[in-house]
């Protein structure tokens, strides 16, 4: 039975600053403003929260893994928080092709079914077309973080400038739905 409900996050660009380069080391990952704060408010309603992000710069040769796994695991430090989970595309489409690397959507598929999510009750916040495509292929509502990336995406449910203003779309829309 589908019975939880979750917050995905797409990760550079919404829960750290896009630095137009690989983030891959603890001290170049910046939180942005507001981040640690709407983490805490969504958990404590709760949401699961799941990263869900492409991270080509592996397949390149850029940096692993557990490169990756070392940036979460000082996200979840700095904020003091514990996150429901991770799902990372290590594939980048200039070296091979995956259905795991957004616009595509087994991430999100996978993160689903293993954590019995309900998509009707959940939730993409990402800063590119891309995250709100691979959302839209499962059924979630979609929240665009315009910025640096990309200003705008039609095809999004609502358009916030933060995560911290994304989190107030979601906890209203879900007293709503309550």
């Amino acid at each position: 039975m589908l019975q939880h409900q979750a917050v995905f996050l797409d990760r550079d660009g919404v829960l750290n600053r896009e630095r137009g380069a690989y983030t891959y080391h603890p001290g170049h990952f910046e939180l942005l403003p507001g981040v640690c704060k709407s983490l805490h408010r969504l958990q404590a309603a709760g949401f699961k929260l799941i990263v869900i992000t492409n991270q080509g710069g592996i397949s390149k040769g850029v940096y692993t893994a557990e490169d990756v796994w070392h940036c979460h695991h000082y996200l979840m430090q700095a904020c003091g928080i514990r996150l429901d989970d991770l799902f990372f595309a290590p594939m980048h489409p200039s070296v091979s092709r995956s259905l795991a690397f957004k616009p595509q959507s087994l991430m999100l598929e996978r993160a689903l079914a293993l954590h019995r999510i309900n998509p009707s009750r959940s939730w993409m916040v990402g800063d590119s077309t891309r995250d709100i495509e691979a959302a839209r292929k499962v059924g979630l509502r979609t929240i665009f973080i315009s910025g640096k990336k990309e200003a705008a995406c039609e095809s999004a449910d609502y358009t916030a400038h933060s995560l911290a203003e994304a989190t107030g779309i979601i906890l209203q829309a879900s007293t709503k739905d309550n």
